[in-house]
Protein backbone atom coordinates (compact mmCIF):
# COMPACT_ATOMS: atom_id res chain seq x y z
CA UNK A 1 0.00 0.00 0.00
CA UNK A 2 1.57 2.96 -0.98
CA UNK A 3 1.86 6.61 1.23
CA UNK A 4 -0.53 8.09 -1.09
CA UNK A 5 -2.98 5.63 -0.93
CA UNK A 6 -2.40 5.90 3.02
CA UNK A 7 -3.63 9.41 3.31
CA UNK A 8 -6.56 9.50 0.64
CA UNK A 9 -7.75 6.69 2.96
CA UNK A 10 -7.32 8.56 5.89
CA UNK A 11 -9.21 11.30 4.38
CA UNK A 12 -12.32 9.20 3.15
CA UNK A 13 -11.94 7.66 6.89
CA UNK A 14 -12.59 11.21 8.43
CA UNK A 15 -15.16 12.21 5.74
CA UNK A 16 -17.36 9.14 6.54
CA UNK A 17 -16.49 9.79 10.27
CA UNK A 18 -18.43 13.50 9.40
CA UNK A 19 -20.74 12.62 7.50
CA UNK A 20 -21.99 9.85 10.54
CA UNK A 21 -21.38 12.51 12.99
CA UNK A 22 -24.22 14.79 11.39
CA UNK A 23 -22.24 17.66 13.26
CA UNK A 24 -21.77 19.36 9.43
CA UNK A 25 -23.83 19.43 6.83
CA UNK A 26 -22.95 17.06 3.89
CA UNK A 27 -22.02 19.37 1.32
CA UNK A 28 -19.44 21.24 3.29
CA UNK A 29 -17.85 17.95 4.84
CA UNK A 30 -17.47 17.15 1.01
CA UNK A 31 -16.04 20.33 -0.06
CA UNK A 32 -13.90 19.93 3.26
CA UNK A 33 -13.13 16.04 1.84
CA UNK A 34 -12.11 17.74 -1.80
CA UNK A 35 -9.86 20.53 -0.59
CA UNK A 36 -8.08 17.62 1.45
CA UNK A 37 -7.28 15.58 -1.39
CA UNK A 38 -6.12 18.88 -3.45
CA UNK A 39 -3.72 19.67 -0.73
CA UNK A 40 -2.71 16.00 -0.82
CA UNK A 41 -2.01 15.99 -4.12
CA UNK A 42 -4.13 13.36 -4.91
CA UNK A 43 -6.32 14.63 -7.38
CA UNK A 44 -5.16 17.69 -9.70
CA UNK A 45 -6.93 20.92 -9.84
CA UNK A 46 -8.79 20.09 -12.63
CA UNK A 47 -9.82 16.41 -11.81
CA UNK A 48 -11.15 17.98 -8.03
CA UNK A 49 -13.29 20.76 -10.32
CA UNK A 50 -14.48 18.07 -13.05
CA UNK A 51 -17.38 16.99 -10.53
CA UNK A 52 -18.97 20.30 -11.00
CA UNK A 53 -19.20 19.96 -14.75
CA UNK A 54 -20.07 16.30 -14.74
CA UNK A 55 -23.59 15.85 -16.32
CA UNK A 56 -24.71 13.77 -13.71
CA UNK A 57 -24.70 17.38 -11.25
CA UNK A 58 -26.37 19.20 -14.04
CA UNK A 59 -28.75 16.50 -14.47
CA UNK A 60 -30.05 16.57 -10.69
CA UNK A 61 -30.49 19.96 -10.91
CA UNK A 62 -32.77 20.27 -13.47
CA UNK A 63 -34.94 17.39 -11.96
CA UNK A 64 -35.40 19.13 -9.37
CA UNK A 65 -36.81 22.13 -10.76
CA UNK A 66 -39.31 19.66 -12.98
CA UNK A 67 -40.27 18.37 -9.60
CA UNK A 68 -40.68 21.20 -8.01
CA UNK A 69 -43.05 22.53 -11.20
CA UNK A 70 -45.00 20.04 -10.72
CA UNK A 71 -45.46 20.09 -6.91
CA UNK A 72 -46.40 24.01 -7.65
CA UNK A 73 -49.20 23.25 -10.53
CA UNK A 74 -50.92 20.80 -8.34
CA UNK A 75 -49.87 17.89 -10.25
CA UNK A 76 -48.04 15.11 -7.85
CA UNK A 77 -51.34 16.73 -5.14
CA UNK A 78 -53.99 15.95 -7.42
CA UNK A 79 -52.34 12.14 -7.97
CA UNK A 80 -51.65 11.84 -4.57
CA UNK A 81 -55.56 12.76 -3.64
CA UNK A 82 -56.22 10.07 -6.59
CA UNK A 83 -55.37 7.85 -3.05
CA UNK A 84 -59.14 8.49 -1.32
CA UNK A 85 -60.94 7.25 -4.61
CA UNK A 86 -59.13 4.47 -6.12
CA UNK A 87 -58.75 3.07 -2.38
CA UNK A 88 -62.36 1.99 -1.13
CA UNK A 89 -63.26 1.14 2.01
CA UNK A 90 -61.10 -1.39 2.67
CA UNK A 91 -57.99 -0.88 4.76
CA UNK A 92 -55.66 -3.30 3.35
CA UNK A 93 -56.58 -1.55 -0.41
CA UNK A 94 -55.89 1.79 0.69
CA UNK A 95 -52.35 0.45 2.14
CA UNK A 96 -51.92 -0.98 -1.31
CA UNK A 97 -53.28 1.86 -3.78
CA UNK A 98 -51.27 4.41 -1.18
CA UNK A 99 -48.14 2.34 -2.09
CA UNK A 100 -48.31 2.21 -5.00
CA UNK A 101 -49.69 5.84 -6.15
CA UNK A 102 -46.51 7.06 -3.74
CA UNK A 103 -43.93 4.94 -5.35
CA UNK A 104 -45.22 6.09 -9.46
CA UNK A 105 -44.67 9.77 -8.02
CA UNK A 106 -41.09 8.82 -6.29
CA UNK A 107 -40.53 7.09 -9.85
CA UNK A 108 -40.41 10.60 -11.43
CA UNK A 109 -40.22 13.37 -8.44
CA UNK A 110 -37.91 13.00 -5.68
CA UNK A 111 -38.68 10.84 -2.78
CA UNK A 112 -38.38 13.71 -0.15
CA UNK A 113 -40.95 15.86 -2.27
CA UNK A 114 -42.90 12.86 -2.71
CA UNK A 115 -43.62 12.18 1.09
CA UNK A 116 -44.02 16.05 1.92
CA UNK A 117 -47.14 15.85 -0.62
CA UNK A 118 -48.49 12.74 0.48
CA UNK A 119 -48.02 13.27 3.90
CA UNK A 120 -50.87 15.76 4.51
CA UNK A 121 -53.24 13.41 2.23
CA UNK A 122 -52.64 10.51 4.50
CA UNK A 123 -53.19 12.10 7.81
CA UNK A 124 -56.65 13.67 6.70
CA UNK A 125 -57.36 9.84 5.32
CA UNK A 126 -56.32 8.23 8.69
CA UNK A 127 -58.75 10.87 10.56
CA UNK A 128 -61.76 10.28 7.95
CA UNK A 129 -61.28 6.64 8.18
CA UNK A 130 -60.24 6.28 11.68
CA UNK A 131 -57.09 4.39 11.26
CA UNK A 132 -54.03 5.10 13.24
CA UNK A 133 -51.10 6.97 10.83
CA UNK A 134 -48.72 4.62 12.31
CA UNK A 135 -50.67 2.22 9.80
CA UNK A 136 -49.75 4.09 6.64
CA UNK A 137 -46.75 6.19 7.42
CA UNK A 138 -44.15 3.70 7.46
CA UNK A 139 -45.86 2.19 4.30
CA UNK A 140 -45.50 5.54 2.41
CA UNK A 141 -41.89 6.22 3.68
CA UNK A 142 -40.53 2.87 2.17
CA UNK A 143 -43.14 3.19 -0.85
CA UNK A 144 -41.08 6.36 -1.45
CA UNK A 145 -37.69 4.41 -1.66
CA UNK A 146 -38.75 1.75 -3.58
CA UNK A 147 -40.41 4.13 -6.05
CA UNK A 148 -36.76 5.43 -6.67
CA UNK A 149 -36.04 1.97 -7.94
CA UNK A 150 -38.38 2.41 -11.05
CA UNK A 151 -36.09 4.90 -13.32
CA UNK A 152 -33.36 6.24 -14.01
CA UNK A 153 -33.97 9.55 -12.84
CA UNK A 154 -35.95 8.11 -9.68
CA UNK A 155 -32.90 8.35 -7.44
CA UNK A 156 -29.25 9.67 -7.55
CA UNK A 157 -27.97 6.53 -6.91
CA UNK A 158 -29.31 5.30 -10.44
CA UNK A 159 -27.42 8.41 -11.91
CA UNK A 160 -24.43 7.51 -10.59
CA UNK A 161 -24.26 4.09 -11.55
CA UNK A 162 -25.18 5.25 -15.23
CA UNK A 163 -22.60 7.93 -15.12
CA UNK A 164 -19.97 5.67 -13.87
CA UNK A 165 -20.31 2.65 -16.94
CA UNK A 166 -20.41 5.68 -19.40
CA UNK A 167 -17.08 6.61 -17.64
CA UNK A 168 -15.75 3.17 -17.73
CA UNK A 169 -16.77 3.21 -21.92
CA UNK A 170 -19.96 1.40 -21.46
CA UNK A 171 -23.48 1.94 -22.86
CA UNK A 172 -25.51 3.74 -20.20
CA UNK A 173 -28.61 2.43 -18.24
CA UNK A 174 -31.92 3.15 -20.22
CA UNK A 175 -34.48 4.87 -18.87
CA UNK A 176 -36.59 2.09 -18.10
CA UNK A 177 -33.91 -0.08 -17.50
CA UNK A 178 -34.44 -0.08 -13.71
CA UNK A 179 -38.29 -0.67 -13.94
CA UNK A 180 -37.73 -5.18 -13.90
CA UNK A 181 -35.97 -5.47 -11.41
CA UNK A 182 -38.11 -1.95 -9.71
CA UNK A 183 -41.27 -3.75 -9.64
CA UNK A 184 -40.50 -6.57 -8.43
CA UNK A 185 -38.93 -5.41 -5.36
CA UNK A 186 -41.81 -2.92 -5.13
CA UNK A 187 -44.30 -5.59 -5.59
CA UNK A 188 -41.94 -7.68 -2.47
CA UNK A 189 -42.47 -4.55 0.01
CA UNK A 190 -45.89 -3.87 -0.65
CA UNK A 191 -46.76 -7.86 -0.01
CA UNK A 192 -44.70 -7.48 2.79
CA UNK A 193 -46.45 -4.15 4.19
CA UNK A 194 -49.56 -5.41 3.46
CA UNK A 195 -49.44 -8.97 4.98
CA UNK A 196 -47.01 -7.97 8.22
CA UNK A 197 -47.31 -4.15 8.96
CA UNK A 198 -50.28 -4.90 11.18
CA UNK A 199 -47.89 -7.08 13.58
CA UNK A 200 -44.86 -5.19 12.85
CA UNK A 201 -45.93 -1.18 12.74
CA UNK A 202 -47.34 0.09 16.16
CA UNK A 203 -50.85 0.92 16.60
CA UNK A 204 -50.10 4.58 18.06
CA UNK A 205 -53.06 7.62 17.62
CA UNK A 206 -55.52 5.55 17.36
CA UNK A 207 -57.27 6.97 20.68
CA UNK A 208 -56.79 10.61 19.05
CA UNK A 209 -58.69 10.07 16.25
CA UNK A 210 -61.99 8.85 18.34
CA UNK A 211 -61.55 11.96 20.47
CA UNK A 212 -64.00 14.29 18.40
CA UNK A 213 -63.76 16.18 15.52
CA UNK A 214 -61.15 19.49 14.29
CA UNK A 215 -59.27 21.29 17.04
CA UNK A 216 -59.89 18.37 20.04
CA UNK A 217 -58.41 15.69 17.92
CA UNK A 218 -55.33 17.46 17.68
CA UNK A 219 -55.41 19.28 21.58
CA UNK A 220 -55.83 15.31 22.46
CA UNK A 221 -53.02 13.85 19.87
CA UNK A 222 -50.39 16.89 21.86
CA UNK A 223 -52.09 16.07 25.58
CA UNK A 224 -53.33 19.54 25.35
CA UNK A 225 -56.60 18.57 27.07
CA UNK A 226 -55.95 19.90 30.39
CA UNK A 227 -53.75 22.56 29.32
CA UNK A 228 -57.31 24.72 27.84
CA UNK A 229 -59.03 27.63 30.06
CA UNK A 230 -61.79 30.37 29.08
CA UNK A 231 -61.19 33.13 31.30
CA UNK A 232 -63.33 36.58 31.05
CA UNK A 233 -61.53 39.94 31.46
CA UNK A 234 -63.29 42.17 34.15
CA UNK A 235 -63.09 45.95 34.61
CA UNK A 236 -60.11 45.95 36.32
CA UNK A 237 -58.01 43.41 35.02
CA UNK A 238 -54.58 44.82 33.97
CA UNK A 239 -55.23 43.30 30.59
CA UNK A 240 -57.77 45.82 29.76
CA UNK A 241 -56.84 48.26 26.69
CA UNK A 242 -54.00 45.78 26.01
CA UNK A 243 -52.80 44.29 22.99
CA UNK A 244 -52.14 40.44 22.93
CA UNK A 245 -48.81 40.81 21.90
CA UNK A 246 -47.54 42.88 24.84
CA UNK A 247 -50.21 41.17 27.83
CA UNK A 248 -47.40 39.42 29.26
CA UNK A 249 -48.76 36.09 29.19
CA UNK A 250 -46.46 34.60 26.71
CA UNK A 251 -43.72 36.24 27.80
CA UNK A 252 -44.28 36.33 31.49
CA UNK A 253 -46.61 33.23 32.07
CA UNK A 254 -45.81 30.83 29.07
CA UNK A 255 -49.62 31.31 28.45
CA UNK A 256 -50.42 31.77 25.21
CA UNK A 257 -53.90 33.06 23.56
CA UNK A 258 -55.31 31.16 21.18
CA UNK A 259 -59.02 33.31 20.39
CA UNK A 260 -60.97 35.67 21.92
CA UNK A 261 -64.65 36.53 22.33
CA UNK A 262 -66.14 40.07 22.02
CA UNK A 263 -69.77 40.81 23.59
CA UNK A 264 -71.25 43.56 21.10
CA UNK A 265 -73.96 45.31 20.62
CA UNK A 266 -74.67 43.10 17.73
CA UNK A 267 -73.89 40.03 19.93
CA UNK A 268 -70.92 37.82 20.29
CA UNK A 269 -67.94 38.21 17.96
CA UNK A 270 -64.91 35.09 18.21
CA UNK A 271 -62.04 35.93 16.55
CA UNK A 272 -58.50 34.86 16.61
CA UNK A 273 -56.36 36.05 19.43
CA UNK A 274 -53.44 37.86 17.00
CA UNK A 275 -50.69 40.18 18.32
CA UNK A 276 -51.93 43.51 17.28
CA UNK A 277 -55.47 42.20 18.83
CA UNK A 278 -57.09 44.84 21.54
CA UNK A 279 -58.09 42.82 24.88
CA UNK A 280 -61.32 44.64 26.38
CA UNK A 281 -63.22 44.77 29.21
CA UNK A 282 -66.04 41.73 29.39
CA UNK A 283 -63.50 39.90 26.33
CA UNK A 284 -63.71 36.60 26.68
CA UNK A 285 -59.99 34.54 26.21
CA UNK A 286 -59.00 31.03 25.53
CA UNK A 287 -55.96 30.23 27.28
CA UNK A 288 -53.43 27.25 26.67
CA UNK A 289 -50.57 26.22 29.02
CA UNK A 290 -49.71 24.10 32.18
CA UNK A 291 -52.82 24.48 34.32
CA UNK A 292 -50.65 26.57 37.05
CA UNK A 293 -49.30 29.01 35.17
CA UNK A 294 -52.53 29.57 34.00
CA UNK A 295 -54.05 30.11 37.56
CA UNK A 296 -50.82 32.16 38.36
CA UNK A 297 -51.89 34.54 35.34
CA UNK A 298 -55.45 34.54 36.21
CA UNK A 299 -54.22 35.70 40.15
CA UNK A 300 -51.85 38.44 39.28
CA UNK A 301 -53.90 39.95 35.75
CA UNK A 302 -57.27 39.89 37.43
CA UNK A 303 -58.85 37.75 35.34
CA UNK A 304 -61.91 35.57 36.46
CA UNK A 305 -61.53 31.63 35.72
CA UNK A 306 -64.84 30.35 33.83
CA UNK A 307 -64.15 27.21 32.50
CA UNK A 308 -61.52 24.55 31.98
CA UNK A 309 -61.35 22.36 28.65
CA UNK A 310 -64.00 24.98 26.80
CA UNK A 311 -65.01 24.11 23.27
CA UNK A 312 -62.61 26.56 21.28
CA UNK A 313 -64.82 29.14 18.90
CA UNK A 314 -65.35 28.43 15.48
CA UNK A 315 -63.02 30.74 13.66
CA UNK A 316 -59.79 29.20 15.09
CA UNK A 317 -57.84 27.62 12.25
CA UNK A 318 -55.84 25.05 14.38
CA UNK A 319 -52.84 22.69 11.97
CA UNK A 320 -50.03 20.69 12.67
CA UNK A 321 -46.79 21.21 10.89
CA UNK A 322 -43.72 18.92 10.28
CA UNK A 323 -39.74 20.60 9.72
CA UNK A 324 -38.20 18.43 7.12
CA UNK A 325 -34.54 17.70 7.19
CA UNK A 326 -32.40 19.87 5.71
CA UNK A 327 -35.21 22.97 6.93
CA UNK A 328 -33.73 26.62 7.19
CA UNK A 329 -35.30 26.13 10.74
CA UNK A 330 -33.23 23.82 11.93
CA UNK A 331 -30.90 24.50 14.91
CA UNK A 332 -32.87 27.98 15.47
CA UNK A 333 -35.26 29.20 18.43
CA UNK A 334 -39.10 30.20 17.76
CA UNK A 335 -37.88 33.33 19.52
CA UNK A 336 -35.35 33.69 16.80
CA UNK A 337 -37.91 33.05 14.20
CA UNK A 338 -40.44 35.42 15.69
CA UNK A 339 -43.69 33.87 13.86
CA UNK A 340 -46.03 34.99 16.67
CA UNK A 341 -44.89 38.64 15.95
CA UNK A 342 -43.45 38.76 12.47
CA UNK A 343 -45.82 36.42 10.45
CA UNK A 344 -48.90 36.34 12.30
CA UNK A 345 -48.64 32.70 13.83
CA UNK A 346 -48.50 31.65 17.24
CA UNK A 347 -46.63 28.13 18.32
CA UNK A 348 -48.62 26.50 20.78
CA UNK A 349 -47.14 23.01 21.49
CA UNK A 350 -44.08 20.99 19.87
CA UNK A 351 -43.56 17.76 19.53
CA UNK A 352 -39.96 15.92 19.61
CA UNK A 353 -38.89 13.38 17.20
CA UNK A 354 -39.58 9.99 18.89
CA UNK A 355 -40.52 12.63 22.11
CA UNK A 356 -43.34 13.22 24.08
CA UNK A 357 -45.51 16.33 22.95
CA UNK A 358 -44.30 19.35 24.90
CA UNK A 359 -46.12 22.90 25.52
CA UNK A 360 -43.99 25.63 23.40
CA UNK A 361 -40.80 26.91 24.72
CA UNK A 362 -39.68 30.12 22.63
CA UNK A 363 -35.87 28.97 23.41
CA UNK A 364 -35.64 25.49 22.48
CA UNK A 365 -33.93 24.54 19.22
CA UNK A 366 -35.88 23.23 16.83
CA UNK A 367 -34.85 20.00 15.06
CA UNK A 368 -35.81 18.04 11.89
CA UNK A 369 -38.70 16.16 12.48
CA UNK A 370 -40.13 18.12 15.03
CA UNK A 371 -44.23 18.36 14.86
CA UNK A 372 -45.12 22.05 15.79
CA UNK A 373 -48.82 23.06 16.71
CA UNK A 374 -50.00 26.01 14.93
CA UNK A 375 -52.71 28.71 14.79
CA UNK A 376 -53.11 32.12 12.59
CA UNK A 377 -55.11 32.85 10.01
CA UNK A 378 -55.44 30.98 6.79
CA UNK A 379 -53.45 33.11 4.64
CA UNK A 380 -50.61 33.26 7.36
CA UNK A 381 -50.18 29.74 7.73
CA UNK A 382 -50.32 29.21 3.69
CA UNK A 383 -47.88 32.04 3.56
CA UNK A 384 -45.30 30.87 6.90
CA UNK A 385 -45.03 27.44 4.75
CA UNK A 386 -45.08 28.60 1.46
CA UNK A 387 -41.54 27.02 0.99
CA UNK A 388 -42.24 23.31 1.71
CA UNK A 389 -38.55 22.57 2.37
CA UNK A 390 -38.57 24.50 5.64
CA UNK A 391 -42.60 23.46 7.07
CA UNK A 392 -45.12 21.17 5.68
CA UNK A 393 -48.63 21.53 7.00
CA UNK A 394 -50.02 17.98 8.05
CA UNK A 395 -53.68 18.94 8.17
CA UNK A 396 -56.47 21.67 8.14
CA UNK A 397 -59.23 22.75 5.73
CA UNK A 398 -58.23 24.34 2.89
CA UNK A 399 -54.74 24.69 4.04
CA UNK A 400 -53.22 23.60 0.42
CA UNK A 401 -52.91 26.37 -2.32
CA UNK A 402 -52.20 25.63 -5.94
CA UNK A 403 -52.10 28.94 -7.26
CA UNK A 404 -50.69 27.67 -10.85
CA UNK A 405 -53.58 24.64 -10.64
CA UNK A 406 -54.22 26.10 -14.75
CA UNK A 407 -50.51 25.15 -15.80
CA UNK A 408 -50.80 21.65 -14.86
CA UNK A 409 -51.58 20.17 -18.14
CA UNK A 410 -48.85 21.76 -19.48
CA UNK A 411 -46.31 20.58 -16.89
CA UNK A 412 -47.65 17.23 -17.79
CA UNK A 413 -46.88 17.91 -20.87
CA UNK A 414 -43.84 19.05 -20.82
CA UNK A 415 -42.73 16.17 -18.22
CA UNK A 416 -43.97 13.27 -20.79
CA UNK A 417 -41.86 15.35 -23.77
CA UNK A 418 -38.50 14.85 -21.49
CA UNK A 419 -39.69 11.60 -20.09
CA UNK A 420 -39.87 10.26 -24.17
CA UNK A 421 -36.63 11.82 -24.66
CA UNK A 422 -34.93 9.94 -22.23
CA UNK A 423 -36.52 6.88 -23.53
CA UNK A 424 -35.95 6.96 -27.06
CA UNK A 425 -32.57 8.38 -26.93
CA UNK A 426 -33.57 11.55 -29.37
CA UNK A 427 -31.38 14.06 -26.83
CA UNK A 428 -28.78 12.74 -24.11
CA UNK A 429 -30.64 12.81 -20.65
CA UNK A 430 -28.86 16.23 -19.52
CA UNK A 431 -30.29 17.91 -22.32
CA UNK A 432 -33.38 16.46 -21.90
CA UNK A 433 -34.01 17.32 -18.28
CA UNK A 434 -32.21 20.95 -18.42
CA UNK A 435 -34.61 22.12 -21.41
CA UNK A 436 -37.48 20.77 -19.59
CA UNK A 437 -36.36 22.75 -16.59
CA UNK A 438 -36.08 26.34 -19.11
CA UNK A 439 -39.44 25.70 -20.69
CA UNK A 440 -41.38 25.01 -17.29
CA UNK A 441 -39.35 28.53 -16.07
CA UNK A 442 -40.55 30.13 -19.41
CA UNK A 443 -43.91 28.94 -19.45
CA UNK A 444 -44.48 30.38 -15.87
CA UNK A 445 -45.34 27.32 -14.37
CA UNK A 446 -42.54 28.04 -11.68
CA UNK A 447 -40.63 31.17 -11.88
CA UNK A 448 -36.88 31.46 -11.71
CA UNK A 449 -36.76 32.56 -8.28
CA UNK A 450 -38.85 29.27 -6.95
CA UNK A 451 -36.71 27.19 -9.29
CA UNK A 452 -32.89 28.27 -7.87
CA UNK A 453 -35.03 27.92 -4.55
CA UNK A 454 -36.30 24.25 -4.88
CA UNK A 455 -33.28 22.80 -6.24
CA UNK A 456 -31.40 21.66 -2.97
CA UNK A 457 -28.22 22.75 -3.45
CA UNK A 458 -26.91 20.50 -0.96
CA UNK A 459 -27.44 17.28 -3.11
CA UNK A 460 -25.95 19.02 -5.70
CA UNK A 461 -22.87 20.16 -4.57
CA UNK A 462 -22.29 17.12 -2.28
CA UNK A 463 -22.06 14.85 -5.41
CA UNK A 464 -20.18 17.70 -7.13
CA UNK A 465 -17.79 17.71 -4.59
CA UNK A 466 -17.97 13.66 -3.45
CA UNK A 467 -17.19 12.34 -7.11
CA UNK A 468 -13.13 13.41 -7.10
CA UNK A 469 -12.95 11.01 -4.24
CA UNK A 470 -13.35 7.67 -6.89
CA UNK A 471 -10.71 9.60 -8.45
CA UNK A 472 -8.13 9.68 -6.36
CA UNK A 473 -8.81 6.28 -5.05
CA UNK A 474 -8.25 5.08 -8.41
CA UNK A 475 -5.21 7.74 -9.07
CA UNK A 476 -3.22 5.96 -5.43
CA UNK A 477 -4.81 2.41 -6.59
CA UNK A 478 -7.23 2.11 -3.99
CA UNK A 479 -10.26 1.17 -6.35
CA UNK A 480 -8.05 -1.97 -7.62
CA UNK A 481 -6.94 -2.86 -3.48
CA UNK A 482 -10.61 -2.47 -2.74
CA UNK A 483 -11.85 -5.43 -5.74
CA UNK A 484 -8.97 -7.49 -4.62
CA UNK A 485 -10.21 -7.28 -1.07
CA UNK A 486 -13.97 -8.02 -1.84
CA UNK A 487 -12.77 -10.75 -4.41
CA UNK A 488 -10.68 -12.19 -1.38
CA UNK A 489 -13.64 -12.07 1.49
CA UNK A 490 -15.73 -13.90 -1.03
CA UNK A 491 -13.40 -16.55 -1.51
CA UNK A 492 -13.81 -19.15 -4.59
CA UNK A 493 -17.06 -18.82 -4.17
CA UNK A 494 -18.60 -17.30 -7.30
CA UNK A 495 -20.01 -13.67 -8.82
CA UNK A 496 -23.82 -14.29 -6.60
CA UNK A 497 -21.60 -14.42 -3.05
CA UNK A 498 -19.68 -11.00 -4.20
CA UNK A 499 -23.05 -9.39 -5.35
CA UNK A 500 -24.58 -10.43 -2.00
CA UNK A 501 -21.61 -8.68 -0.32
CA UNK A 502 -22.05 -5.68 -2.12
CA UNK A 503 -25.52 -5.68 -1.53
CA UNK A 504 -25.30 -6.12 2.46
CA UNK A 505 -22.41 -3.33 2.28
CA UNK A 506 -24.33 -0.99 0.63
CA UNK A 507 -27.29 -1.39 2.30
CA UNK A 508 -25.89 -1.20 5.54
CA UNK A 509 -23.57 1.83 3.93
CA UNK A 510 -26.93 3.74 3.20
CA UNK A 511 -27.86 3.77 6.70
CA UNK A 512 -25.28 6.16 7.81
CA UNK A 513 -24.36 7.77 4.84
CA UNK A 514 -26.77 9.25 2.70
CA UNK A 515 -27.39 6.77 -0.62
CA UNK A 516 -25.89 9.49 -3.09
CA UNK A 517 -22.69 9.14 -1.35
CA UNK A 518 -22.92 5.59 -0.96
CA UNK A 519 -23.24 4.89 -4.46
CA UNK A 520 -20.76 7.58 -5.34
CA UNK A 521 -18.22 5.69 -3.31
CA UNK A 522 -18.99 2.34 -4.06
CA UNK A 523 -19.92 1.98 -7.50
CA UNK A 524 -16.16 2.42 -8.78
CA UNK A 525 -15.70 -0.91 -6.80
CA UNK A 526 -18.06 -2.58 -8.12
CA UNK A 527 -17.05 -1.65 -12.05
CA UNK A 528 -13.67 -2.60 -10.85
CA UNK A 529 -14.81 -6.00 -9.14
CA UNK A 530 -16.66 -6.67 -12.68
CA UNK A 531 -13.73 -6.26 -15.34
CA UNK A 532 -11.17 -7.48 -12.75
CA UNK A 533 -13.42 -11.09 -12.98
CA UNK A 534 -14.06 -10.04 -17.01
CA UNK A 535 -17.66 -10.14 -16.09
CA UNK A 536 -20.67 -7.75 -17.04
CA UNK A 537 -20.68 -4.85 -15.06
CA UNK A 538 -24.52 -4.39 -15.56
CA UNK A 539 -25.70 -6.86 -12.39
CA UNK A 540 -23.11 -5.41 -10.04
CA UNK A 541 -23.95 -1.74 -10.88
CA UNK A 542 -27.49 -2.93 -10.79
CA UNK A 543 -27.24 -4.18 -7.37
CA UNK A 544 -25.43 -1.26 -6.02
CA UNK A 545 -28.47 0.82 -7.23
CA UNK A 546 -30.96 -1.09 -6.01
CA UNK A 547 -28.98 -1.71 -2.07
CA UNK A 548 -29.05 2.21 -1.90
CA UNK A 549 -32.28 2.99 -1.71
CA UNK A 550 -33.11 0.10 0.72
CA UNK A 551 -32.39 2.72 3.94
CA UNK A 552 -35.36 1.27 6.08
CA UNK A 553 -34.16 -0.10 9.42
CA UNK A 554 -33.12 3.48 11.06
CA UNK A 555 -35.71 6.40 11.05
CA UNK A 556 -32.16 9.19 10.28
CA UNK A 557 -31.44 6.82 7.48
CA UNK A 558 -33.35 9.00 4.68
CA UNK A 559 -35.43 12.17 4.83
CA UNK A 560 -38.74 10.10 4.21
CA UNK A 561 -38.05 7.90 7.22
CA UNK A 562 -37.12 11.56 9.03
CA UNK A 563 -40.39 13.30 7.87
CA UNK A 564 -42.62 10.27 9.02
CA UNK A 565 -41.06 9.70 12.65
CA UNK A 566 -43.14 12.11 14.67
CA UNK A 567 -46.63 11.94 12.56
CA UNK A 568 -46.89 8.57 12.88
CA UNK A 569 -45.89 7.84 16.94
CA UNK A 570 -42.81 5.95 15.77
CA UNK A 571 -39.40 4.81 17.77
CA UNK A 572 -36.07 4.17 16.81
CA UNK A 573 -36.85 0.25 17.31
CA UNK A 574 -40.01 0.40 15.12
CA UNK A 575 -37.77 1.34 11.92
CA UNK A 576 -35.09 -2.15 12.92
CA UNK A 577 -37.99 -3.98 13.55
CA UNK A 578 -40.18 -3.46 10.00
CA UNK A 579 -37.10 -2.39 7.99
CA UNK A 580 -34.16 -5.37 8.60
CA UNK A 581 -36.88 -7.90 7.56
CA UNK A 582 -37.57 -6.17 4.44
CA UNK A 583 -33.78 -5.53 3.74
CA UNK A 584 -33.48 -8.83 3.86
CA UNK A 585 -36.19 -10.25 1.83
CA UNK A 586 -34.84 -7.80 -1.32
CA UNK A 587 -31.29 -9.17 -0.86
CA UNK A 588 -32.41 -12.11 -1.78
CA UNK A 589 -34.76 -10.84 -4.30
CA UNK A 590 -32.35 -8.88 -5.92
CA UNK A 591 -29.37 -12.08 -5.76
CA UNK A 592 -32.74 -13.67 -7.73
CA UNK A 593 -33.56 -11.01 -10.00
CA UNK A 594 -30.99 -8.86 -11.42
CA UNK A 595 -28.53 -11.79 -12.46
CA UNK A 596 -31.56 -12.79 -14.22
CA UNK A 597 -32.38 -9.75 -15.99
CA UNK A 598 -28.78 -8.76 -16.25
CA UNK A 599 -26.79 -11.81 -17.02
CA UNK A 600 -23.38 -12.22 -15.63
Amino acid sequence: MSFDLIIVLIILVITLALFVSNRLRLDVVALLSLMALVFAGAVSVDEALAGFSNPLVLMVAGLFVVGAALFRTGVADTIGRWVLTLSGASPLRLLVVLMAVTAFLSAFLSSTGTVAVMLPVVLAIARGRNIAPSRLLMPLAFASLLGGMLTLIGTPPNLIVSTQLVQAGFEPFGFFAFSGPGIVMLLIGIAFMAFASAWLTPNRGQESLDSGPGWFDLFTEYQLENCLARVRVPAGSALVGQAVSRSGLRVRFQVTALAMVSVTQHGRIARPAEPGSMIQAGDHLYLCGEPARIEEAVRELGLKLEEWRPALPAPLQLVDALIPPRSAWIGKTLRELRLHSGAGVTVIAQHPSGGESRLVDLDRTLAAGNVLLLTGKLADLRNVSRDSRDLVLLGGEGLAETPRKDLAPLAMIVMLAMLTAMTFNWLPNVVAVLTAAVVLVLTRCLNAQEAYRHINWESVVLIAAILPMGTALDNTGGLQLASETLLGLSGHYGPLVILGVLFVFTSSFSLMVSNTATAVLVAPVALQTAMTMDLSPYPFLMTVAIAASTAFATPVASPVNTLVLSPGGYRFGDFVRVGLPLQFLLLIATLIVVPWMFPL
